[in-house]
């Protein structure tokens, strides 16, 4: 076997098509909706590592601190042969977790991104002989197969991004998780925590305005890959906390009276002025919930570590 093996298994057209049944779906329902996932071209992916370094955006830093610090117990705990990571991107963070893990002998990382798995895939074999690259281009919201490699595995999925799905769609998720694990697999999930709604509120509304720009940055996408019109100047970007739900939203809110074609779609958007197209949900969590939720998904908590600030959470379950 290769040491770096890249697998498609995303049919070539798939993301144009998710594309634009999310866009016909969410612009034409009320309220009107994207998903965050349409933020990531190369551009947004560029402003989402900015964002990463702004000094009001905590969670990357927590997150890198906890994986700094507690890798070596993840490992112990986990004794895993192969690491799974859902959602990969550059492999940065995961680099402690590889570190760690001494028996380690696959890593497959999961992405959509085709060109960031074989750059990060490719620069991991050539820093660490013996280790083999299994990369993914996949979906990791669908049913997902993964290749056969050696046990125990562990399944990581950092970065708080469970938070972007809706309650439905996380235990959907969590679930599928379950499903691919085996006896001895763990599954290691990263969680923002409730905290301060200033806190929160300035983690998505920086000063400089990096992520009002991240935020509109899907209108660019929607425009490039349909040919739609929006103007990114005639909408404002919110970020407000939900207390009931315990998330952040972020949307965009329309300056004015506008409609907004969309050509690919044959399709026309009227916004009022004032309404709002909400293009993010970041839930926030608390040890309990997390552990209900892993329970109800048929996964038992066995680990939870926080960063010094408790400000975020790496949780290890197991299957039941």
């Amino acid at each position: 076997m290769s040491p770096f093996l890249l697998t498609r298994t995303l049919p070539e057209d798939a993301t144009g098509a998710a594309l634009r049944a999310d866009v016909l779906r969410g612009l034409t329902a009320t309220p009107k909706t994207l998903p965050p996932k349409w933020f990531y071209d190369a551009r947004g992916s560029e402003l989402f590592e900015r964002i990463t370094g702004l000094p009001e955006y905590y969670p990357t830093r927590a997150e890198c601190e906890i994986l700094a610090d507690r890798s070596a117990e993840i490992a112990a705990a986990t004794g895993a042969r192969t690491l799974v990571e859902l959602g990969s991107g550059s492999s940065e963070k995961t680099r402690h977790l590889l570190d760690a893990l001494d028996g380690l002998h696959t890593y497959v990382p999961v992405d959509v991104s085709g060109s960031a798995l074989t750059l990060a895939g490719q620069a991991l074999v050539a820093e660490r002989p013996g280790l083999h690259v299994h990369a993914l281009i996949a979906d990791f919201t669908a049913a997902l197969a993964l290749p056969a490699t050696p046990g125990p595995r562990l399944v990581a999925f950092l970065g708080g991004t469970i938070g972007n799905l809706l309650p439905d769609e996380r235990a959907a998720f969590l679930t599928s998780v379950r499903a691919l694990l085996s006896p001895g697999d763990a599954l290691l999930l990263g969680t923002d925590l409730v905290k301060d709604e200033k806190v929160l509120v300035r983690a998505y509304d920086d000063a400089a305005g990096v992520t009002a720009a991240f935020n509109k940055n899907v209108l660019s996408v929607v425009n490039r890959e349909l040919g739609a019109d929006f103007h990114a100047d005639a909408f404002d970007h919110v970020a407000l906390w939900h207390a009931g739900r315990e998330w952040i939203e972020m949307r965009l809110r329309s300056r004015t009276a506008q409609t907004v074609k969309v050509p690919a779609l044959d399709l026309a958007v009227d916004f009022a002025a004032g309404e709002e197209l909400r293009t993010e949900v970041s839930a926030k969590f608390r040890r309990e919930g997390v552990r209900a939720e892993l329970a109800a998904a048929g996964l038992d908590l066995a680990g939870w570590w926080t960063d010094g600030a408790d400000r975020f959470a790496l949780s290890l379950s197991t299957a039941h």
